[in-house]
């Protein structure tokens, strides 16, 4: 008897792929910048958002969609600096996908929007292969992690357009070696752009912010 295997995941990818593309037309359709976040719990990406919608928010109109397993803890972090949001729950999945996404899109006045942070649910592992339509990914890693963090998890930084290396102040206190965390993505991805930031430095964060300007002004 001939058997027929079908790669389940190589079809699931490619329907998530597609609804992908159909999303990052639309968002250039509207001239919606998008940058998908994605890291650990804790690894500091909602901050860094909100740093962002800190410092842009005078100037452009800022939306964030906001994965999340259940509950909506981050989501309203953002209502409260007054930017709109959209709680995208995945319930027992731990990335956000481009279906979810699509959705998410739905509950937006794209037309009245610059810049969309879409915060993934926080994994080092789920998001690599789930496309979203975003012009620009991101991955943050905290030093609080460990600095072997990087080379335990390889595709995500391979897969991203900018890695950054957070909460290094507190570097020395856990024992980890931001130096390295950098030197090793650097030795997974050359090209890669690669900031060190802490909350409590302003310089690096407003690198973190000078880096979203730069492709805005493209």
């Amino acid at each position: 008897m001939l058997m027929h295997v079908v790669n389940v995941n190589k079809d699931v990818l490619k329907a998530n792929n597609e609804i992908a593309q159909s999303n990052r037309k639309l968002l250039i359709r509207n001239r919606v910048f998008t940058m998908n976040i994605m890291g650990a719990i804790g690894s500091g990406k909602t901050t860094l958002i909100e740093e962002a919608i800190n410092a842009l928010g005078d100037r452009y109109r800022i939306a964030v969609i906001a994965g999340d397993v259940v509950a909506e803890m981050d989501a309203s972090r953002f209502e409260k600096l007054g930017v709109k949001t959209v709680a995208a729950n995945t319930g027992r999945e731990c990335h956000l996908d481009a279906k979810l996404v699509e959705r998410s899109l739905a509950d937006l006045d794209l037309k009245n929007i610059d810049i969309l942070f879409i915060e993934n649910v926080g994994n080092l592992i789920c998001p690599v292969d789930y496309k979203l339509g975003e012009r620009v990914r991101v991955v943050i890693v905290s030093v609080s992690e460990g600095d072997d963090t990087v080379l335990k998890h390889p595709m995500i930084f391979k897969s991203s357009d900018l890695a950054i290396v957070n909460k290094v102040d507190i570097s020395e206190a856990v024992d980890a070696d931001p130096a390295k965390m950098k030197a090793d993505i650097k030795q997974l991805k050359p090209s890669i752009p690669v900031l060190l930031t802490s909350k409590n430095d302003r310089i690096s964060i407003d690198r973190w912010i000078e880096y979203i300007e730069s492709y805005i002004e493209e």
